[in-house]
């Protein structure tokens, strides 16, 4: 996506593994969010969106609304773990409207799934935040080169946000000390 010289360039393959590490971020903590509200779908929905997008689909409105049903998906949760599931799942549909603008607040787009996955991966477990760690290892190793090259185009994730704010910034941190020969794991759909 070209555009003024103030805007960062994405290419559609560029935002389709954007969206790919996303979705394969939120998938990891999907469980979380069924078992707490067994019969709705949302979440999922949101998911197979993103990978459907990832995978060449078309980034219009079924996506996006997918993206809005998560997040009201998380308004009717039991646990704050299954609502961090549900919120993983809305960022991962959400990532295909990553804004080409050089704004630290875009890097959310990018890492949002992986960080409130690693949030509700820590509630489950009683707030246990060597779990959230380790989710966010794990993101690092699923993160492409093509992934990391497109999260260093945009400045470093801005501060707040509370726990997820900081899993933000220490996946955010730990992908831009990645060695640039390190391979990513690959990230499959369940």
């Amino acid at each position: 996506m070209a555009g003024k010289a103030s805007e960062i360039v994405l290419s559609k393959h560029e935002l389709r593994e954007v969206v790919a590490f996303a979705a394969a971020c939120a998938e990891v903590v999907l469980a979380v969010f069924e078992a707490d509200q067994p019969h709705d779908s949302r979440p999922r929905a949101a998911i197979t969106a993103a990978w459907e997008f990832a995978r060449g689909g078309e980034r219009g409105k079924s996506l996006r609304d997918t993206a809005w049903a998560a997040l009201e998906a998380a308004k009717g949760t039991d646990t704050a773990a299954a609502r961090d599931a549900a919120w993983a799942a809305m960022s991962a549909a959400g990532a295909a409207y990553l804004h080409p603008l050089p704004k630290a607040t875009q890097v959310k787009h990018i890492l949002g799934a992986g960080a409130h996955a690693a949030r509700a991966a820590e509630l489950v477990t009683g707030d246990d935040r060597t779990v959230g760690a380790g989710h966010v290892e794990q993101a690092v190793h699923r993160a492409t080169p093509v992934v990391v090259d497109v999260l260093e185009r945009f400045p470093a994730a801005p501060g707040g946000g509370g726990r997820v704010g900081e899993l933000i910034r220490m996946l955010d941190t730990d992908l831009r000390r990645r060695p640039s020969t390190q391979p990513p794991c690959a990230a499959t759909n369940s």
